[in-house]
């Protein structure tokens, strides 16, 4: 069995006597990509500065290579981790041009290989023309590829990143993550990214961990969780949607707020009832043996899609998005019924 890279067992993390990290534990291989993603507060940038050594280890163990790092008893200095990081607000030094900035890192390395390194990653992240100009000369997405490049100059075992594309716009932000990842496996460097953005975290991860409350909640790869979250708290977080209650009313057939679904599997309801997460893209607009009638509230356009709000006959309102197809008016009423949900126990 081919030994992990970086391991963390059963860690617990504190601030003052607040715990903020409890009984985190996964691992991650030479070359692989993963993703700490969560709401503000569940603990994400606490993990990531334990693994870099800024933040202490109350209990459990975080090992790099094979060797202890980090435990209750024992730390190993930042600077004696081979860790890289990239800041949130990138902190390149605004009186160093680009590459002075990215060779910051080799002082120790001959002259002739510090400037073969440093043109290697200008031309890694399409610079070269910028070499000479000023950090405030940039725009925030190459700014961010000269931070990004300057932490991998000294080839560090590993790269941490602690939201690094949240001041840049949305469609930037995933086109980032995107070439991010790619400039990472044409280095062959291991990395974790932390952030919010379940969008961000599926273009770059090979294996995603998801956090609430400091606890990880699963860990597996992007898709693997999107399709099979392990718990509701875990869908609402890598998907958008609205939960409803389903009602068992003959076998293999639930009775909702939003008309009938015979799910598969079916689950085993010892009371009668269970908790449904429906994604907006299941639910479904237009006539149907088991679609109920809701009233449209409200409507947002948005280009290629319109967010409405809709009240369901009981009362309860629901926000959702439908293609620009479909052209809803308040004040009208909407067919709606349920194509699919994901079954769940938990609240």
């Amino acid at each position: 069995m081919v030994q992990p890279l970086l391991e963390i067992t059963e860690i617990e993390c504190r601030h003052g006597d607040r715990i903020v990290l409890e009984q985190v534990s996964f691992h991650l291989h030479q070359g692989e990509i993963c993703c700490l993603l969560g709401p503000s507060g569940c603990g994400k940038t606490t993990l990531l500065h334990a693994v870099a050594g800024f933040n202490p280890v109350y209990r459990g163990q975080i090992s790099l290579a094979g060797r202890p790092i980090s435990t209750a008893s024992a730390v190993t200095p930042p600077e004696r981790r081979n860790i890289g990081v990239v800041f949130q607000d990138y902190a390149l030094f605004p009186h160093l041009t680009v590459q002075q900035n990215i060779a910051f890192g080799l002082k120790s390395a001959p002259q002739p290989e510090r400037r073969a390194r440093v043109r290697e990653l200008l031309q890694l992240v399409r610079l070269e023309s910028h070499a000479d100009k000023f950090p405030h000369q940039l725009s925030g997405g190459q700014q961010q590829r000269v931070a990004l490049v300057r932490a991998l100059a000294p080839r560090p075992g590993l790269l941490l990143m602690d939201e690094p594309f949240s001041n840049l716009d949305t469609e930037l932000r995933r086109s980032l993550a995107s070439e991010v990842r790619h400039i990472l496996r044409e280095q062959g460097t291991s990395a974790i990214l932390v952030t919010h953005d379940r969008n961000e975290a599926f273009a770059a991860a090979d294996q995603l961990g998801v956090l609430t409350g400091g606890r990880l909640q699963q860990w597996d790869t992007p898709e693997n969780i999107f399709r099979h979250p392990a718990s509701l708290s875990v869908a609402r977080i890598v998907s958008d949607g609205f939960v409803v209650t389903g009602k068992l009313v003959r076998e293999g057939l639930l009775q909702t707020e939003i008309g009938r679904l015979a799910p598969a599997p079916m689950p085993n309801l010892d009371s009668g009832e269970v908790r449904l997460f429906v994604r907006n893209e299941a639910l479904l607009p237009g006539d149907h043996a088991d679609a109920v009638a809701a009233q449209v509230v409200d409507k947002s356009f948005l280009g290629d899609r319109v967010i409405y709000k809709l009240r369901l006959p009981q009362g309860r309102v629901i926000e959702t998005t439908f293609a620009t197809d479909y052209r809803l008016e308040p004040g009208s009423e909407v067919p709606l019924r349920i194509g699919e949900a994901l079954i769940f126990s938990d609240h």
